[in-house]
């Protein structure tokens, strides 16, 4: 970075007035064309113009072009190149990978020059280069196809050793791909049933990985060319594997079986779930296939049945969200509700608030699908849509039991809520979970479920909504120059001279800058004048406005204040949030 500022210094680009500008601004900033640009010290076209003619000059490489500050896109300038060299730009992200192609060739080769295979037609082989400038690596690359033509494509250095990187992985267990296609030309092992102890290998292989990844989520999708394995870690999908397209039927057939699915049904979606160990840990593994137009996509839910319960304080909830959630479930009855997108931590929450009001002078019944935690001296009901057991048949035979407390895993139809309310207009606290963005939503929702405003708003205590946002890694965290421009948005929430901060990436987080996620939320507590407003049927706007003017802390300000406790980021808080 700092040999092409000097560069551009020597050649009349820049001045050296200009970078100490920088460097005595209050608080001082770093010397990045983000900042350079931002100030408007320079032109953003005259950067990309200038690492793109020292691109083709030799004295800057592509390896340097991926160093420069993050807040400056490179892309144009790779894109501006590929034009002058005739080559076409391709982003790994978005393009599918022939497996077929990939597995038939040496990777030491491939790993040695940077080099991707995409795709061989009748004419000629698209390869992607990190240095489309290397022609050792293209001449060795086109030794490789001695009939046809290699056509070079180019594409972030970084995203090609990210995927060298990954298909490492795919070489590593080439012989359990060979072995499985072994299995499948041998006519007593019934592959599709999954009988090939060869796909059991490989299931436990991607298990293993998501497992020790940390991983939510593992997807497995059938795609034009490839199957592609991916997890979802702190939030976000990551591709693991990619196998080629006839490894798909054996693995989501034994995936559906192990899953007591149905495996010859493929025109319909299905649910079911399965229980391994791994390292002495119990999981279960929630399955869904859902028909797509390749095939199938099958998503497993990891579930630790071995995690330690958290309790309320150790979720992560600010002091303020903390007090007032803590202050509504000690409330003798009525309901309170937790809410937010799939994925967002409701389930832990309501498990935290339990943990939280347990006594043994209570009888507390939860319904659940599926149930998580197994917890001492409560009664937890299975939710079975086989035998009939729904949310609603299970919740009125619930209130039969002489409850005190009753905790609903999720709020689905207008009958199930209905029952609820009448639980808590009956003197039994309500736990529960309802999917909407905001906390004041939930009303409007419950009124949209056909629901009588004068029941909501006779029952209603409070309502929770949060979102899981990811942590700064603590072993490259780094300050961060937030742009100007939001600063200004963001200035009815911050204090003078902010200072925010981000993760530069390291092996620890997997270059992605976050290590871990914790909570943002916001806490409705329904006050009488709440009450009379819901009644009355007052607008979202009167809501908001009366709920600010009692104190009402939104979920974005509370990001806000994670992100200037150098928790986690602005990014982060704008992509969870809609403000």
């Amino acid at each position: 970075m700092l040999k092409i500022i000097n560069m551009m210094v020597e050649e009349n680009i820049l001045n050296k007035s200009d970078i100490s500008t920088l460097l005595k601004s209050k608080p001082p900033k770093k010397i990045t064309f983000a900042n350079l640009i931002a100030n408007g010290l320079i032109q953003k076209s005259t950067v990309e113009e200038f690492l793109a003619k020292k691109i083709r000059q030799g004295k800057v490489t592509f390896e340097e072009l991926e160093l420069i500050d993050s807040g400056f896109d490179v892309i144009p300038v790779i894109k501006d190149l590929a034009k002058s060299l005739g080559a076409n730009y391709i982003d790994l992200d978005d393009q599918e990978i022939d497996m077929h192609l990939f597995m038939n060739l040496p990777f030491a080769q491939l790993m040695k020059y940077k080099a991707i295979p995409i795709e061989e037609n009748e004419l000629n082989v698209i390869v992607v280069f990190a240095d489309p400038f290397d022609l050792e690596a293209q001449d060795a690359i086109q030794r490789l196809f001695p009939k046809k033509p290699v056509i070079v494509a180019i594409s972030r250095p970084k995203q090609v050793i990210q995927n060298l990187q990954r298909l490492e992985t795919n070489e590593s267990i080439k012989n359990i791909i060979n072995e499985i296609r072994r299995d499948l030309t041998q006519n007593n092992i019934d592959v599709t049933r999954g009988e090939s102890s060869a796909i059991l290998k490989l299931i436990d292989i991607i298990l293993k990985s998501a497992i020790y990844a940390g991983a939510s989520d593992i997807h497995i999708e059938a795609m034009e060319k490839s199957c592609l394995v991916r997890e979802r870690i702190d939030g976000m999908l990551k591709q693991s594997f990619s196998f080629d397209k006839d490894i798909f039927p054996p693995l989501s057939s034994r995936v559906k079986l192990l899953a007591n699915l149905d495996i010859a049904e493929k025109r319909k979606p299905q649910d079911g779930r399965f229980g391994a160990t791994i390292s002495n840990r119990e999981f279960d593994f929630r399955a869904s296939s859902l028909p797509t137009l390749y095939g199938e996509s099958i998503v497993l839910r990891i579930l630790d049945k071995t995690k330690v319960l958290l309790k309320l304080e150790e979720i992560g909830m600010s002091s303020i969200s903390y007090d007032k959630f803590s202050e509504a479930i000690k409330v003798p009855y009525g309901i309170v509700l937790v809410t937010g997108p799939t994925g967002s931590g409701k389930t832990t929450t309501l498990y935290g608030a339990i943990n939280a009001i347990k006594d043994v002078k209570d009888k507390i019944i939860t319904v659940e699908d599926p149930i998580e935690y197994q917890m001492n001296g409560i009664q937890q009901v299975q939710v079975n849509p086989h035998v009939g057991l729904e949310f609603s048949t299970a919740l009125r035979s619930i209130l039969r039991q002489d409850p005190n407390k009753i905790m609903i895993g999720e709020i689905r139809d207008e009958e199930t809520l209905r029952i609820a309310i009448q639980a808590a207009l009956t003197g039994h606290l309500v736990l529960s979970t309802l999917h909407t963005n905001d906390a004041i939503s939930s009303i409007t929702r419950m009124l949209d479920m056909g629901i009588e405003s004068y029941l909501v708003s006779g029952s209603l205590i409070a309502i929770q909504a949060q979102r899981l946002v990811r942590k700064i890694c603590p072993y490259c965290k780094t300050v961060d120059e937030v742009p100007e421009h939001t600063l200004k948005a963001l200035a009815q929430y911050l204090p003078p001279n902010p200072v925010f901060y981000k993760g530069a990436g390291c092996k620890e987080c997997r270059q992605t800058g976050y290590l871990g996620r914790e909570m943002i939320s916001e806490v409705l507590i329904i006050s009488e004048k709440f009450t009379r407003m819901i009644a009355s049927n007052a607008s979202k706007e009167e809501m908001i406005t009366q709920a600010l003017s009692e104190g009402f802390v939104t979920m974005f300000e509370d990001g806000i204040h994670r992100a200037l406790e150098g928790r986690t980021t602005i990014e982060e808080i704008y992509r969870v949030v809609r403000l």
